[in-house]
């Protein structure tokens, strides 16, 4: 799951990327906002869902994809759409306009 908030009198839209808990022990966000390095995704256990929040600019795309247990690549189905990737495979699309 995918929510957007978005600022009158700034130019950003705070962004928290959730996934649900069901049988993962870890998930990390990997992105070309944060130069597609690993970041681990914190555990909320009253809502049982991973989350990972960020303030990006607005009127942008950006690519994403979730890293599950460190060795299955997902892509969100709440996604604005998906690319195709260097890797035979699609990323997911954030639109912050």
């Amino acid at each position: 799951m995918i929510k957007k908030r978005v600022f009158k009198t700034k130019d950003e839209v705070e962004v928290t990327f959730e996934w649900p808990v069901d049988d993962i022990e870890a998930i990390s966000l990997v992105a070309d906002f944060n130069q597609w390095e690993v970041k681990p995704m914190s555990l909320n256990k009253r809502t049982k869902t991973f989350k990972y929040k960020v303030r990006l600019g607005k009127n942008q795309n950006y690519q994403f994809r979730y890293l599950l247990n460190d060795n299955v690549w997902e892509n969100d189905p709440d996604a604005d759409g998906l690319v195709e990737n260097d890797f035979g495979s699609n990323n997911s699309l954030l639109s912050t306009y």
